[in-house]
């Protein structure tokens, strides 16, 4: 784990604009793009369903559709900037900000050490399309909050003010090294 260190927190938005970088969501794991093809898949089939003639699959297409829809505009993020403020999420309908002084260390974990450190966990939230997103109930550290679209290359972040997030975002390494500095 990487402490951070308060004392090189920078203030005021134009230092937040100048020293900001954003990270995608990193790319989907088979694991994960398998079902998502297959969630995304399903409303197709049952449209083609409907316009063959059995009209009532009309109803659950246009229902898959929808959560498509909602899962991807307000579950799934597109980014993480990493500021001298702190760490802002961004959602295509909405972001959060988890100010740098309530970000206690940070660091990158793969499959084994991440379930050393959760124990057995209970996704409560969306997933199987793009990602896991909402919250993971786990035995060992409660409730996380999770944002992965990947099964390796996991950023975990403790908080002093809330539980852990669990995060996937490209180049791990260098989210890491830039959210500690």
């Amino acid at each position: 784990m990487i402490p951070l260190r308060s004392e090189e927190t920078l203030d005021g938005h134009m230092s937040d604009q100048l020293s900001s970088r954003s990270f995608r969501l990193a790319r989907m794991s088979l694991l994960i793009l398998v079902p998502t093809w297959i969630f995304l898949a399903a409303p197709l089939v049952l449209l083609v369903g409907a316009v063959l003639g059995r009209h009532q699959l009309l109803a659950a297409a246009l229902v898959l559709f929808a959560i498509d829809a909602w899962v991807w505009l307000r579950f799934r993020p597109s980014r993480f900037t990493v500021q001298g403020s702190g760490l802002e999420v961004l959602w295509p309908l909405k972001r959060r900000h988890l100010p740098r002084e309530s970000i206690l260390s940070a660091c990158v974990l793969d499959k084994q050490e991440l379930r050393r450190k959760i124990g057995w966990g209970l996704r409560v939230g969306a997933g199987g399309i793009w990602g896991g997103f909402g919250w993971l109930l786990t035995t060992r550290r409660g409730v996380v909050q999770i944002y992965i679209s990947r099964t390796n290359g996991f950023v975990w972040i403790e908080r002093a003010d809330g539980g852990p997030w669990l995060l996937t975002p490209e180049e791990p390494e260098e989210f890491i090294r830039l959210l500690s500095h």
